[in-house]
């Protein structure tokens, strides 16, 4: 069977897509239609209709008629909705996992599954926080009044979620906005809308009340709609930093927060005394896991002269052995651009690069051809003797990518990894532990992983710093984004 052949018959299981408000599907006025085009082959796999400004109005009139029966509802029957939409996730994998492939190209192998397993983990989680935000006694001294706080939702929240990682970041936040008490209403990136909708089928055979959860499938309008409507009170997004700079100018106009995870350029410093054994397969496998479609992926490797040529020449061979190909066949490393506009926009950074002389191409730098050339496939690149200072170390490229840079000392790498606007993820290689937590002081970021750690933990927070975004996803603090603490004094 033909890559185009298999993608006909896996695209079967897609759903009908189209907004749902209310636990039902949305016919109100339309805006157009969106084909979607199938990574992988470049073909139109299914049209879809596109809602206007008037679904964002009756998303956010469902959410807040929903609003005070969720509230109220127990945070012991929450825990049991979200504990079995966790199940749900799980027992759907297959199918999820195949729907994540077909609308973005994660590969089977080494990202779909895994993104799938992420999900069930993070919806598991927050269902536990439901029924344990309490509140605290501040004084009970008997000539003082009896102070105390109450969590509470803020209320409707306006989800807006990128198109690389769906059913992961729908995870990150649904599960915590829904454990709080809060409504939502959701707009994916119209490039994914099966994986949002599907999602939203789980929670409501999970037991979810209609109106709790609310889908728009929308473009850009949409979007900005949201961000402005009066009656969302809280954002949380997740995408890059020039949507991010709408979305508050809007959110401003009602004095709504926010909550921005954004994108990043995270470093990798390798030094001489690491133990290469495990720095160089993990220095080429994470930065370009996903193709490169990731956030907190460290596309900069940063690695010390000492050691310079034999780790380049290590992860030129790691990233030498994996297959570019079908993301739907389990041994593919590396799948498809989600478009042809990131395939356009990938293939000029790297075209570029090599015109301004930004590093020596040791791997890649071109497309694959055969029956791959009809899809957005661009190989894995590998760059060395990257200048720094250069766009193409400075800027986020999200593609398959990796920019290797030498460095001599400590405080020069530490220069170099702090040196560009964003900060949500650097990594570190040693055996020094001192010189660990001397770095995990020093790199500016809100994640720093060191021998070998991936980049997120779930009962951790995750999130940036500078253009990178603020607020924190992941533990406590994740929940707590969407908790308003009401204080109450009794004489």
């Amino acid at each position: 069977m033909t890559l185009m052949e298999r993608h006909k018959k896996a695209a079967e299981i897609l759903p009908a897509v189209s907004s749902l408000v209310g636990g039902e599907r949305y016919a109100g006025v339309s805006s157009g239609t969106f084909d979607h085009i199938n990574p992988a082959t470049g073909q139109a796999q299914a049209s879809i209709p596109l809602s206007g400004t008037d679904c964002v109005d009756a998303a956010v009139a469902a959410a807040r008629s929903a609003a005070a029966g969720w509230r109220n509802t127990p945070g012991s029957r929450r825990r049991e909705i979200l504990e079995k939409l966790a199940e749900l996730i799980v027992r759907n994998g297959e199918e999820l996992a195949t729907i994540s492939t077909l609308e973005n190209g994660a590969t089977m192998g080494f990202g779909a599954t895994r993104f799938v397993n992420m999900a069930a983990e993070w919806t598991r989680y927050y269902a536990g926080w439901a029924d344990k935000l309490d509140g605290l006694v501040v004084d009970t001294h008997r000539d003082e009044p009896l102070v105390y706080t109450i969590p509470e939702p803020f209320g409707v929240v306006g989800i807006i979620i990128t198109w690389n990682a769906p059913l992961l970041s729908l995870a990150m936040k649904i599960p915590p906005a829904l454990a709080a008490g809060n409504t939502v209403v959701l707009k994916p990136a119209e490039f994914t809308p099966f994986t949002s909708l599907r999602f939203l089928e789980l929670a409501r055979e999970a037991g979810l009340p209609d109106g709790v959860l609310n889908l728009v499938i929308g473009g850009p309008d949409t979007g900005a709609a949201i961000s402005a409507h009066p009656g969302i009170n809280k954002i949380s997004f997740t995408g890059g930093p020039a949507t991010a700079t709408k979305i508050m100018q809007s959110a401003a106009s009602n004095l709504v927060p926010v909550l921005f995870e954004l994108g990043g350029k995270g470093a990798n410093l390798v030094f001489d005394d690491a133990n290469l054994a495990e720095a160089i397969p993990f220095s080429a496998t994470f930065a370009l896991v996903n193709t490169g479609q990731g956030c907190a992926l460290p596309t900069r490797l940063l690695v010390q002269r000492g050691i310079y040529d034999t780790v380049v020449e290590g992860v030129t061979a790691v990233v030498r052995q994996y297959i570019t190909g079908d993301p739907l066949e389990p041994t593919t490393f590396a799948g498809p651009l989600v478009n042809q506009a990131a395939l356009e926009r990938v293939s000029g950074i790297i075209d570029k690069a090599k015109a301004e002389n930004a590093g020596r191409v040791v791997l890649g730098g071109g497309r694959p051809g055969g029956e791959l050339a009809n899809g957005f496939f661009v190989e894995s690149t590998i760059f060395a003797d990257v200048d720094p200072d250069s766009s193409l170390a400075q800027n986020e490229v999200f593609g398959p990518v990796l920019s290797i840079i030498p460095f001599d000392t400590e405080e020069q790498a530490v220069e170099i990894a702090n040196s560009t606007a964003y900060g949500l993820t650097n990594y570190v290689q040693t055996s020094d532990m001192r010189r660990a937590r001397r770095l995990a002081r020093d790199l500016r970021s809100g994640t720093i992983g060191i021998n070998g750690t991936g980049n997120m933990h779930v009962g951790a927070p995750f999130g940036g710093v500078g253009i990178s975004g603020f607020g924190r996803e992941g533990g406590r603090e994740g929940v707590m984004e969407f908790v308003s603490t009401k204080t109450v004094l009794i004489g």
